[in-house]
């Protein structure tokens, strides 16, 4: 299990805990966090699914592949540090992970 913050973009947190090899994303879905709607399940086939990884945490989430580079050109706002959480698998060393959502999904 790993504690990851989710935070909505007027400031709301949703602070749950999320099992071991499930996707960031599948951890918001299954805690009714708002914000990350998911519209294609976790396939990396649409963009509502785009968080902002806290800068402490980049380095720990794996690298964005070619097909998540792509659909991220779909989101709104994209930063650096723009992530599709259905690409993070949650693992032991993601205990503490802070996700931000833009404002585009509320």
């Amino acid at each position: 299990m790993a504690k990851i913050t989710y935070i909505e973009h007027d400031g709301t947190e949703h602070s749950v805990d999320v099992k071991t090899g499930l996707s960031v994303m599948e951890g918001a879905i299954k805690n009714n966090v708002p914000g990350i709607d998911a519209d294609c399940g976790g396939a990396c086939a649409c963009a509502t699914c785009h968080v902002y990884v806290d800068a402490a945490f980049e380095g720990k989430t794996g690298e964005k592949s070619a097909m998540e580079e792509s659909m991220l050109d779909f989101a709104e706002n994209v930063e650096p540090n723009s992530r599709l959480s259905c690409q993070i698998k949650v693992t032991d060393e993601l205990d503490g992970l802070i996700v931000r959502l833009p404002e585009s999904q509320h």
